[in-house]
């Protein structure tokens, strides 16, 4: 299922004396089952971004496809229940979400709220906490006995027993530890291979690496590159000091080995890579 925006401007108070214009001028496609990075420095308009892709936002300007949903400023309230169904979003701190007396009950709200029977909600629920891995045993506690992690987690699933055909994330990872990390990159990995074109915010460059087909750079509310990562990452380095954001670790280790002497054919993406570049340069000595 292919985003794209076009033309989109987004002013927070729009036609009063204090609107505040986060969006200008986003033109941009997500392709469908593609995971599409979205990365910038803090105050860059990501968030206000990706909170259009199912509505919570609507364009001052412009407009937001969707599969075939078409969203404007035009757009009524009631029509977004269509396109809520399709795009599941996970916030900076799911955990925030919950709110029901058990974990299942609460990852069952959404395909319940979606017009599914009990028996197909509570199914689609344990197909979604088994997916991210909250075992069996949780299931009944109240989602505020668990540990910030565990509750993360139920808050993905929560978005994911409606199997929404777009899943959007905004940081995932924030304060998970790395093995927490890891678990979510395979997710995300997976999510994938099962079709489902996934958005997704990160600082993390290395993260970025791992799992995007394609990267969008935000800058003052603009889109001011689109590339894969492999091209994205080797542009000029002080592109990247102006755009204030960091190359993944590999990279930024390459960049000394390069300041001190050594000659690399191209900027590597992942420890793996910086490897084989290091190992084939020793050998050409």
């Amino acid at each position: 299922m292919a985003i794209t925006f076009e033309k989109v401007n987004f002013s927070y108070g729009a036609g009063t004396t204090l609107a505040h214009a986060i969006l200008h001028d986003v033109t941009v496609n997500m392709p469908s089952g593609q995971v599409t990075a979205i990365v910038g420095q803090t105050g860059s308009g990501k968030s206000t971004l990706v909170q259009h892709i199912n509505g919570l936002l609507k364009p001052t300007q412009g407009r937001v496809v969707v599969d075939d949903f078409e969203l404007t400023a035009r757009t009524k309230e009631k029509q977004l229940m269509q396109l809520r169904q399709k795009v599941g979003i996970v916030f900076q701190f799911p955990e925030n979400q919950l709110f029901a007396n058990s974990v299942l009950e609460d990852v069952m709200y959404a395909p319940l709220n979606f017009g599914a029977d009990k028996a197909a909600a509570q199914a689609a629920a344990e197909t979604a906490l088994r997916r991210v891995g909250v075992a069996e045993a949780l299931w009944q506690k109240s989602p505020f006995e668990l540990s910030g992690g565990q509750m993360r987690r139920v808050a993905m699933a929560g978005t994911l027993a409606s199997d929404p055909s777009v899943v959007v994330l905004d940081e995932p990872a924030a304060g998970l530890d790395p093995k927490g990390q890891a678990e979510l990159l395979e997710l995300v990995l997976e999510l994938k291979s099962l079709g489902k074109t996934v958005v997704f915010i990160s600082h993390h460059m290395d993260h970025v690496v791992a799992v995007a087909d394609q990267v969008v750079v935000m800058h003052d509310g603009r889109v001011v590159a689109k590339d894969t990562p492999a091209v994205l990452f080797n542009r000029d380095l002080d592109w990247f000091k102006k755009m204030k954001l960091d190359l993944p670790k590999a990279g930024q280790f390459a960049e000394k080995l390069m300041a001190a002497g050594m000659k690399l054919p191209e900027r590597p993406l992942t420890l793996t890579q910086l490897a084989t570049a290091i190992n084939t340069e020793v050998g050409h000595e």
